[in-house]
């Protein structure tokens, strides 16, 4: 598996390129910490559309990436993918041209909003990464377990293992699972203070009256709360290691942010 994903038209950075990088690593990352994906296509005009504009349709999507082993396959030689999550019905399952459904997928960070002297000069923290690629529906069911699997620890760890699987037939069959294949893919990180202009910062007046700097922004998980029917007295070990776990590094992550 490459290290890094090939520069071209759809995933260089023209602005603010010193932000930008191509690693992999990184970019599969930023994606599978991300809790919502949003996924990008053209779906194809419909005739209930008078205006006959083709307007780019964006969904929220749970997914990941990762490798599904083949016998065949040597481990280096082995393609990550990203997998995403929805039902079989959608539009989105049964839009599938030959050579895959060209998408876009999106994955942002928000890490702090950073406060300077002049509004023009106020930015924000963030980690994002943005994959090209073709999408494929799924129909082997090992490849399908796999990727639910997948998908579920990715959101929470342990959790396919501590629930009730693998899923019943019902359930695959209206499941859908995309397989992306990345053509190409980027991301951006911005870290660090504020930068203000030097005729600002030499205005003592100004500099006395506003204030500056960043303020942290991280998602916090919230206590575990039961359900009506939950059984189980105690918080299990897992999950609450998670939460915590989370909370700590997400903090970190936006702390750590402003002093690059």
């Amino acid at each position: 598996m490459a290290s890094q994903y090939t520069q071209d038209a759809r995933s260089k950075a023209n602005r603010l390129s010193k932000r930008a990088t191509y690693d992999a690593p990184l970019i599969h990352s930023l994606v599978n910490s991300c809790p919502i994906l949003h996924v990008s296509f053209n779906a194809p005009i419909s005739d209930a559309q008078e205006s006959g504009i083709q307007f780019p349709t964006i969904l929220p999507m749970l997914g990941a990436i990762g490798t599904f082993p083949s016998p065949s396959s040597a481990d280096d030689e082995v393609e990550a993918h990203v997998y995403l999550h929805g039902s079989s019905a959608a539009r989105l399952f049964k839009l599938t041209p030959q050579g895959g459904l060209p998408l876009c997928i999106a994955a942002t960070h928000l890490d702090g909003y950073v406060l300077a002297l002049a509004p023009f000069h106020n930015s924000c923290n963030y980690r994002s990464a943005v994959v090209f690629g073709l999408g494929n529906p799924v129909t082997d069911p090992e490849e399908i377990e796999f990727a639910l699997k997948l998908i579920t620890n990715n959101s929470i760890p342990s959790r396919w293992e501590n629930s009730r699987s693998p899923p019943t037939k019902a359930e695959i069959t209206s499941t859908g699972i995309l397989k992306v294949r990345i053509e190409t893919a980027s991301a951006k990180v911005r870290t660090g203070g504020p930068s203000d202009d030097r005729a600002d910062l030499k205005d003592e007046a100004l500099v006395g009256r506003t204030w500056t700097g960043v303020v942290p922004m991280y998602s916090v998980l919230g206590t575990p709360m039961e359900s009506e029917y939950n059984r189980v007295k105690q918080v299990p070990e897992y999950l609450g290691e998670w939460v915590e776990d989370a909370n700590s590094m997400a903090e970190q992550v936006a702390v750590d942010a402003v002093e690059d």
